[in-house]
């Protein structure tokens, strides 16, 4: 079969060698799939994908010739073909397809270039709502479990502890819950039978997206699948209303149904999971005994505390009392002890509401994730976050808490002890009391496992994922070699080098320390001075630490909350520049339906834009929304926004912010984050509820800004009445204009004096000291005004103040006095408004800050402004999965920004610390946006879930890069919210409903399943809230002894919880607080998430499960969702990741610190002096399998593992000799 015609001789032969590629592409294609690698089979598939221009139009005409290849595969193969195969005249669509700007980058990464579906993502979030609807219980046995003990009791709590700080006006998310604010935290008993129930069906899900059989059969025309299994779906909720009718009609009835079998067969002995008649005979605190009557041995069992009821019980005589009438199930039989349930069996009618055994017609066939599927066993069940669940998984913890292990020393002491006869065993601490005997067994004892990466890949990434392809990590120096990379790599080390001096200098006092401080007391004859020495040592463990004199020196004790104005706001808003062009921008955004606005900070486009739009009448069809990229940002304008419009926050003006909506129906004007728009696009494609959509300050270029940028760029050619208008602080609007389709640009004059540009002529390779040089000079040299200095971070910040004070004062006190005020995000608020305030006359001010003070502030008063060129970045490393601060050159816009601060007040000058060269060849023209350099999974996510499947030809205004795509994809795939296609799973859905990253949203919904989403919710809000403990320099041994006590043998992890439920149990104190050194404003944030996380989960019928003390729940269900954050300890030193192998370390204020297990799972990793892991928690290394299966294998046990083979043994030499002395080659002759 020849190739296709050439357009000119010239090309012929470039035309051939891609139509040969092309071929040679599709049969390895073939031979990968069908294990067949024809060449004129591959010939013959390649004609016909180049007459077909959809993949239904191709997939008929395989199916005509007698191909019958599934779905997925004949997409590979059109995409493949259009987006090699030359362009023809006789298809244009071909060709069309083909000449695209991403065919080349589609025929290298076919997985992401599927075609959109829509129809897909819109099905999925109807089944959600079915099943959600199907999941709520019928309105008789809704009203018995609310009239059962303590329904909602444990969330009660969280409503009355919030006080007044949740209580804000118009705020309305708190709804109308009545009796099923927290519905049922006992819907485990009957929920989870429900969900069961539906198990089965998600091995249809698929067939009625995709119109296909999974099994190999001939593929079925999809719309007529899907229509027969909406008929099904139909039939289904017909017979579960039937199912329903019949429950109601047992529980109704007298010794219904389950009356009777809990009755019938009365045996010898008790059987495991089957439900019994029981009668209380003693009650503890920790659980009760129930004697069994239907069994004629009459034996007895225990039900532990966390067996009684699903919600979390302080005390077993809340439930229950002696001698009475219960139903029990049996869960667990270890020769005669028995451990029974309550919770599992309705206590009304003795129904077992968590059957074990299933049927084969009701066994699930398929994951609804891809992760495991095929018929389960006796006693496993499928849950929706398609792990399975075992009778271990959903029994009492049997065992005990992991103890420490015992050294060698200890263990041979005790051994001799048992053998003398001196200690009996029962009485030895270590003792197993279900051991039969023995000595309880220890960590570690178990054989080791070895576990390997599973380096299958899905079909949708044949070839492309990260064992395929080289994942280099993000590009952020324009010139790697410059002198502007040189100084950030060696100011990078000095930061280093400053923190282990710091260490070193903290840990050599402490260590001078007399190990005896009443010694001298004792002695009735001390040297000299060696009393008042003790005297002063005794609190030097309590402030290791006193806060530094400059510090006092500028902040003093006297709180500031920066300039009052004395004019009133109507004064105020008719001063801002942009009041004066009032009536030319509303007449330009009712000419343009895009609009690009160009302004200084301080000018008043974020809070004056909105009013003047709702006053010209905009309001009246539909809201006006504004974005903000920061959610401190969206509050405060929204509060301001609310006092010039004269309502009440939440009124006709609010704001949400994830985790906080104050809103309500009378909302008109709606302040918030990008990330919260994005999610209404989510729910409503077309934003119905908004007239105006202004995304403010978009110089930013957040991640979620930049995705909105394509949405709405799609959104306004379907709604000719939607406005958009896109402001911005920097000079870059032209970049805007015509990715907007060339709109139009409205600029508000600033008010600016000209500024005087100076460059060094050498290169600095220590951008720090000569900035504080130039501060000097300055201070010394120069007429009034104030300085602003430009610094990367918190760290580099403390350092210069204190050596700007340092050397201020060994100038002496002729020198006018230079007051040193820092800015960075940690500082709290009254500190950061000091540097509004005027320097006193005779005295200057230098404010050092970081990027915040470009555009985001504006301080009056400002002449000079000292620029070294650097900021700090995140940068995602998709290589090694992690997110990390990196120092880089700023853009070019940025150092004009910064150059403009110092014409605010009057003509200024910037000393910028580089050389003109370095600023023209080394600084990119823009900052790299946010979505080229951080993590994408969420953003994948969401697109997903919007039916957005071709990800390189979405119109992004900086497209990232496609191997931060596929590192997203492979993680949504392990995680699995993505099928062997590519396409959003059932589950994957759901996770893009709730507002967190990906592995939380999979670790909530695994918890779901395995009985613990009470716990998880805690420690998610936990940990949403960042540091939860403080520890104040002049008190830190009192605060690490105040936070020990909080500690957890499982872990960081549960640490959190434990912190949650004691403050919970102290009524949310705030004193509680204080005297042990919690954050109560975290916390508060903490009960504020866990709220709204609480909303959805009641919105999708969710349960709310406690499970007690059975922490192994709770830490499989975190290692559900952070699997790929596993790290095995090292023999050498500290740990070893599992997926990149990199050295780690637990970071010291961790709970297990001093323990070190064997295996972890972290949260996150943060560079200090070293790789610290930080939010660890104890693993067993054999879930890793078990529960990412897409992720991980066990090792071949007849085959040496990759780790084992990489492991060098090292050899015992002559500790006064060489290492390698004992080599013969090394030996002399």
């Amino acid at each position: 079969m020849a190739p296709p015609a050439a357009a000119g001789p010239g090309d012929d032969g470039l035309r051939k060698l891609e139509y040969l590629s092309l071929v040679s592409k599709v049969c390895s294609e073939l031979e990968t799939h069908i294990g067949v690698g024809d060449k004129v089979l591959a010939e013959f598939i390649t004609e016909l994908g180049r007459d077909s221009a959809t993949v239904t139009e191709f997939d008929a005409r395989l199916k005509e010739k007698g191909a019958d290849f599934p779905d997925y595969f004949v997409r590979t193969l059109l995409t493949i073909i259009q987006a090699i195969l030359p362009p023809s005249s006789s298809n244009p669509s071909s060709a069309a397809v083909a000449a695209g700007p991403a065919g080349a980058e589609a025929s290298k990464f076919p997985g992401l270039a599927r075609p959109d579906d829509p129809d897909h993502a819109r099905n999925l979030r109807l089944e959600l709502e079915r099943d959600a609807d199907a999941a709520a219980p019928a309105p008789t046995r809704d009203d018995r479990d609310r009239r059962r003990d303590g329904r909602g009791r444990d969330r009660d709590y969280d409503r009355g502890g919030r006080g007044r700080d949740y209580d804000r006006g118009g705020r309305d998310h708190d709804r109308d819950r009545g009796g099923r604010d927290h519905r049922d935290q006992d819907r485990d008993r009957s929920g989870r039978d429900r969900d069961r129930g539906r198990d089965h069906e998600y091995a249809r899900d698929r067939d009625r997206d995709r119109g296909r059989d999974r099994d190999g059969d001939r593929y079925r025309d999809r719309d007529s699948g899907r229509d027969r299994d909406m008929e099904r779906d139909r039939e289904r909720d017909r017979g579960r209303s039937r199912r329903y009718e019949e429950e109601e009609e047992e529980d109704r009835g007298v010794g219904g149904r389950g009356r009777e079998v809990a009755a019938s067969n009365p045996s010898g002995e008790p059987e495991l999971y089957q439900v019994y008649r029981g009668r209380v005979t003693r009650v503890m605190d920790t659980g009760c005994f129930v004697r069994l009557e239907d069994v004629r041995s009459g034996r007895e069992g225990l039900v532990h505390v966390s067996q009684m009821a699903s919600r979390r019980v302080a005390n077993a005589k809340e439930l229950v009392k002696r001698d009475q009438e219960v139903y029990v199930k049996v869960v667990s039989v270890k020769g005669q002890k028995l451990s029974l349930s309550m919770r599992d069996v309705d206590q009304d009618t003795g129904k077992d509401l968590l059957p074990m055994q299933r049927g084969a017609d009701d066994a699930p066939r398929a994951n609804p994730s891809g992760g495991v599927g095929g018929a389960m066993g006796s006693g496993k069940r499928l849950g929706l976050s398609g792990i399975v669940i075992t009778e271990e998984d959903e029994a009492a913890p049997t065992s005990r808490r992991p103890l420490k292990r015992m050294s060698s020393p200890e263990r041979w002491e005790a051994k001799q002890l048992i053998a003398s006869g001196v200690l009996d065993v029962r009485d030895y601490p270590m003792f197993d009391e279900d051991g039969d005997g023995m000595m309880y067994q220890e960590e570690g004892a178990e054989e080791e496992l070895e576990i390997e990466l599973n380096e299958d890949e899905p079909a949708f990434l044949q070839g492309q994922s990260r064992f395929s392809i080289d994942m280099s990590p993000v590009k952020i120096f324009k010139n790697p070699e410059g002198s502007l990379s040189r100084a950030a790599a060696l100011q990078t080390a000095l930061i280093k080098e400053r923190r282990e001096v710091r260490e070193q200098e903290q840990r050599a006092m402490l260590d001078s320390i007399p190990k005896d401080l009443n010694r001298p007391w004792e002695d009735p004859m001390p040297d000299t001075g060696e009393r008042h020495l003790a005297q002063e040592l005794r609190g030097v463990g309590l402030s290791a630490y006193d806060m530094p004199e400059w510090k006092k020196e500028a902040y003093g004790k006297a709180l500031t909350f920066g300039q009052r104005s004395k004019l009133s706001l109507q004064e105020q808003r008719q001063s801002l520049p942009i009041y004066k062009l009032k009536k030319e921008l509303i007449q330009a955004v009712h000419d343009n339906q895009v609009l690009v606005v160009i302004g200084e900070t301080g000018s008043g486009k974020t809070t004056q834009v909105t009013q003047y739009l709702a006053e010209a009448g905009y309001t009246t069809r539909g809201k006006i929304g504004c974005t903000q990229p920061r959610r401190v940002a969206a509050m405060s304008v929204a509060k301001r926004v609310a006092e010039e419009f004269g309502c009440r926050l939440g009124e006709e003006v609010g704001y949400a912010i994830r985790f906080e909506d104050c809103t309500g129906p009378d909302t008109v004007i709606k302040y918030m984050t990008d990330g919260m728009l994005l999610r209404e696009i989510l729910v409503d494609e077309n934003l119905s509820q908004y007239s105006v959509i202004m995304l403010d300050e978009a110089h930013e270029r957040t991640i979620h800004t930049d995705v909105l940028f394509g949405l709405l760029k799609q959104l306004i050619k379907r709604r000719s009445d939607m406005r958009l208008i896109v402001t911005s602080a920097t000079l870059d609007a032209e970049k805007f204009s015509g990715y907007f389709f060339n709109c139009n640009i409205f600029t508000i004059p600033g008010r600016t004096f000209p500024v005087e540009i100076l460059y060094t002529k050498q290169p600095e390779s220590d951008y720090l000291d000569a900035a504080l040089i130039t501060v000097l000079q300055i201070h010394l040299t120069e007429p009034e005004g104030d300085i602003l200095l430009f610094l990367t971070g918190q760290e580099e910040i403390d350092h210069a103040c204190l050596c700007l004070y340092e050397r201020m004062k060994g100038l002496g006190k002729d020198v006018p006095e230079l007051i040193i005020l820092p800015v960075y995000s940690a500082l709290p608020s009254e500190m950061q408004s000091k540097i509004f305030d005027p320097a006193p006359p005779g005295k200057r001010k230098v404010v050092v800050a970081t990027n915040i003070a470009e555009a985001s502030l504006t301080i009056d008063g400002i002449y000079y402004v000292v620029d070294p060129g650097f900021a700090k970045i995140n940068v995602y490393n998709s290589k090694q999965g992690l997110d990390s601060l990196v120092i880089t050159p700023i853009s070019q816009a940025s150092a004009k920004q910064r150059a403009g601060r110092a014409g605010r007040t009057g003509p200024g000058k910037c000393y910028r610390l580089y050389t003109e060269s370095a600023y023209r060849n080394e600084m990119p023209p823009t900052t790299i946006p946010e979505i080229q350099r951080i993590n994408l999974g969420s953003t994948v996510l969401n697109m997903k879930a919007m039916g957005i499947n071709d990800l390189l030809s979405f119109d992004f205004m900086d497209p990232p890069a496609p191997q931060a795509l596929i590192s997203a994809m492979e993680q949504l795939y392990s995680l699995g919210a993505l099928d062997e296609e590519g396409l959003l799973t059932k589950l994957g859905r759901k996770m893009a409903e709730f507002p967190l990253d990906p592995p939380l949203s999979k670790m909530l919904l695994a918890s779901v399943d395995l009985g613990c989403s009470d716990e998880i919710l805690t420690i998610i809000a936990m940990i949403q809230t960042g540091n939860i403990f403080y520890r104040p320099r002049e008190k830190q041994a009192q605060a690490d002894q105040k936070r020990a006590k909080f500690f957890q043998p499982e872990g960081d992890h549960l640490t959190l919880l434990a912190v949650y439920e004691a403050w919970k149990a102290k009524n949310f104190s705030g004193p509680w607080c204080f005297e042990n050194f919690v954050q109560s404003r975290s916390l508060r944030r903490a009960q504020d998430v866990r709220k709204q996380l609480l909303t959805i989960m009641d919105r999708y019928k969710l349960d709310v499960v406690s499970a007690g003390k059975n922490f192994t729940k709770i830490r499989k269900a975190i290692t559900a969702g952070f699997f790929f954050h596993a790290a095995r300890k090292d023999p050498q030193e500290g740990y070893r990741t599992l997926v990149e192998n990199q050295p780690v370390y637990i970071h010291p204020s961790s709970a297990l610190f001093q323990r070190q297990p064997d295996w972890v799972i972290y949260h996150e990793l943060v560079m200090t002096t070293k790789e610290y892991m930080r939010e660890v928690t104890v693993i067993d290394p054999k879930w890793l399998v078990e529960l990412a299966p897409r992720f991980y294998k066990g090792a071949d046990p007849t085959k040496m593992s990759k780790r084992k083979r990489q492991e060098r043994i090292e050899p015992l030499y002559d500790r006064y000799h060489e290492p390698n002395s004992w080599r013969l080659s090394k030996r002399r002759a």
